[in-house]
């Protein structure tokens, strides 16, 4: 039976998110008691370098990298990823490593039932490779090893980040995104059973994304408590602990007010009421709702936060309606972060200034929805050749 988790919250930042936070410090606690003692300087240097939802995935990396050295190799004679010894590492060339990116191509893992195929693009290659290296440069550094074998590594070939197509919705489809959540067009009789009882606030969460540019993980975590009505400005958590305060919008201001006024009332007051369900292991029950999400601005029918695989279905719903392309080629949050810079910029707003309101740590990161901008203005001088005119 897994334990409880709480947190004892004495800053000034909202018990979600801390709890957030606790959750994911568990959660690679937890793989490191997986993973040999010898490594616990690594784990410290983890923990003070990389974000923590970026340490998780290096120590998961890391674990897979010991389990494929034990079931796929002769380098080690341990039978658990956590008995694996310092010289085993330090048997590893880099001839190994790369065998082991390409063996994560497309590998199969078989159980009772059946077997499961795995496949890596090179995208995800690249994040496994740059996890073992910062492995193998620590220990390297901190004389575990004999010699730095990272240089000896394959390269994985990424498109330019200026070569990437920069999927979006583009204004008019925005629009329609907001009439098929506004008035249930394109939806089928099934789903405007549902719509009609979340269309305020799928309608909100769909402005918020398109106006501001959140992240998936900011929107969810979003509390009552977060807006200032009075001042027309609202408060979230960022990447790395930092938080911003982002002005109001009439449009924005607008949808909150009718979703929290109207739904979301509503909502509370039925889950309040509702008998626990022992079978729903993937939301609250109504009992937790009222404990740990009573704060929470967006809540599912049950009464609890929204989860972000119920906040990507419903985008995905939605902007598949808006592009003609069925429900299955919608767009996730994050193309809506695209659509939100793209448009910014292309209204002739100040890529810095775009760069603050969706705080990109690199200018190099607006600059590639930029590109909308300068394909217009070359539009514009197109036909505009005078000598050629004589």
């Amino acid at each position: 039976m897994a334990r409880e988790l709480r947190v004892h919250n004495k800053s000034d930042r909202p018990d979600n998110v801390v709890m957030k936070e606790a959750v994911v410090e568990e959660k690679s606690e937890a793989v490191e008691r997986e993973l040999p003692n010898f490594l616990r300087g690594f784990f410290l240097y983890l923990r003070s370098s990389v974000l923590p939802m970026s340490r998780l995935a290096y120590l998961g990396d890391l674990r897979f990298f010991l389990r494929y050295l034990i079931d796929e190799t002769d380098l080690t004679d341990a039978k658990e990823t956590k008995d694996i010894k310092q010289a085993d590492l330090a048997r590893v060339k880099a001839v190994d490593v790369n065998i082991f990116l390409d063996y994560c191509r497309r590998y199969k893992v078989e159980n009772e039932k059946g077997a499961i195929v795995y496949t890596n693009d090179n995208k995800s290659l690249a994040r496994k490779r740059s996890s073992i290296s910062v492995l193998f440069k620590y220990l390297y550094r901190d004389e575990l090893v004999p010699k730095n074998i990272t240089d000896g590594f394959d390269p994985i070939r990424l498109p330019k980040p200026g070569d990437r197509e920069i999927k979006r919705l583009e204004d008019d489809e925005v629009v329609l995104m907001l009439d098929a959540v506004t008035n249930g067009t394109g939806l089928s009789d099934r789903e405007k059973v549902f719509w009609q009882r979340t269309r305020l606030r799928d309608r909100a969460i769909l402005i918020l994304f398109v106006t501001y540019g959140l992240r998936i993980s900011e929107l969810r975590e979003l509390n009552l408590s977060s807006f200032n009505f009075g001042r027309d400005e609202f408060r979230i958590f960022r990447k790395r602990g930092k938080e911003a305060t982002l002005p109001l919008n009439n449009t924005a201001r607008k949808a909150l007010r009718a979703y929290i006024d109207a739904e979301r009332s509503q909502t509370a007051t039925l889950s309040a009421d509702a008998p626990a369900d022992a079978d729903d292991v993937r939301q609250p029950t109504a009992a937790n709702a009222r404990a740990g999400d009573g704060d929470a601005l967006f809540l599912s029918l049950r009464g609890g936060r929204i989860t972000e695989r119920q906040i990507r279905e419903l985008v995905k719903k939605y902007t598949g309606i808006a592009l003609g392309s069925g429900r299955g080629a919608g767009y996730s949050p994050h193309k809506l972060r695209a659509t939100t810079a793209s448009s910014l910029i292309e209204r002739g707003n100040s890529i810095f200034d775009v760069q603050e309101l969706l705080s990109h740590d690199n200018i190099t990161t607006t600059q590639l929805y930029a590109a909308h901008r300068r394909n217009a203005k070359r539009e514009l001088v197109k036909d505009m050749e005078w000598d050629e005119a004589r």
